[in-house]
């Protein structure tokens, strides 16, 4: 079925004089919207008009109020090219943060300042709606996604082979779920040009730490070399699951868990939301390691460059504190739990 774009229609005279008359004879604002075939919100809002005055509704007040807000100009824009909070917004999003963390960090900076604030709606509004040049081109490629237009994203399932031994997500225990508890991993693998290079990522689920891994190429042997060595890095008590889609190069799971103790789950097939916080991860990433560039140019000290950017972005999830701070102050608390322990 076609859908039809509805557009609010301002009250009439006629129907300001029916609400006036209606609600004198005490009746309700579902009564009076029914009769004119209104919502009962569209009554309520007319009906609590402030006249500046005390008075019960009015309708020739109610229709003149009407006619000078239509007439009254505009809040002038918040978010300006000129002004200093664009320029503000501009320096944090050449760091590559995103909108959202941008004013979700502006908020926490100045609670009790809204003109030092700025959705993160207007900042994508405010790009978007930019003239065509240079400027406008450099700042849209900060942006996680840098088209042209804004859209929504799609993504397309793909085929998977059958894994020897897998455990299925469903086994895993259900401390992972609530996120309370740290040590637990999602991973994924991102691909080169023609799938000939690659970037192991794994990302912390309480914290959001990410680390990345770098690897000669898509197979399950690198995988395994690379995973192994990313997560013997790690402290032992951090190293609880790992959660991974069924790509072929996990099939040597097994000998993935004997040597760092980590216990591997496996997503059911094309539901990327089981790993939902890797698949944002791997969308930021896509930042610093585009699609169809050669991966195998990156060192392992350029990867590990590239995860402290992340790292040290303010998360939303986080209370707009970033991933290193949350892992920083786990470290911490562990060592000190240890110490006490010890006495």
């Amino acid at each position: 079925m076609e859908k039809t774009e509805k557009h609010y229609k301002q009250l009439s005279p006629e129907e300001r004089a029916t609400i006036m008359l209606m609600t004198r004879e005490g009746k309700g604002m579902r009564e009076v919207g029914r009769f004119l075939n209104r919502s009962p919100s569209t009554i309520s809002r007319e009906t609590d008009r402030d006249f500046g005055v005390e008075t019960d509704y009015d309708a020739s007040l109610a229709g003149a109020q009407a006619s000078l807000l239509r007439i009254k100009p505009r809040k002038g824009l918040k978010l300006v090219i000129d002004g200093a909070l664009f320029g503000i917004v501009v320096g944090h999003l050449k760091k590559k943060w995103s909108p959202e963390q941008i004013a979700g960090t502006l908020k926490v900076m100045h609670p009790d300042q809204p003109s030092e604030r700025v959705s993160h709606e207007t900042i994508y509004q405010t790009l978007y709606a930019m003239p065509r040049g240079e400027l406008r081109r450099e700042l849209i490629a900060c942006l996680r996604w840098s088209r042209d237009k804004r859209r929504s994203k799609t993504r397309a399932p793909d085929g998977r082979g059958h894994i020897a031994e897998m455990q299925s997500i469903h086994l895993r225990p259900p401390e992972v779920a609530d996120r309370l508890i740290p040590g637990h991993w999602e991973a994924d693998m991102i691909k080169g040009t023609m799938n000939r290079s690659s970037v192991g990522t794994l990302v912390e689920r309480t914290t959001l730490m990410v680390v990345l891994a770098k690897m000669p190429d898509g197979t399950a042997q690198s995988a395994l070399d690379g995973f192994s060595e990313a997560l013997s890095a790690i402290p032992l008590a951090l190293r609880k699951t790992f959660t991974y889609d069924q790509g072929r190069e996990m099939s040597k799971h097994a000998q993935l868990t004997e040597r760092t103790g980590i216990a591997v789950y496996f997503c059911d097939p094309h539901s990327p939301w089981q790993r939902g916080l890797n698949e944002n991860t791997n969308g930021l990433l896509r930042q610093y390691l585009p699609k169809g560039e050669d991966l195998s140019i990156y060192t392992q000290e350029q990867l590990d460059e590239i995860a402290w950017s992340l790292n040290t972005r303010p998360r939303k999830s986080l209370g707009f504190r970033s991933p290193v701070e949350v892992y920083s102050e786990l470290l911490l608390n562990m060592e000190l739990a240890k110490t006490a322990t010890k006495h």
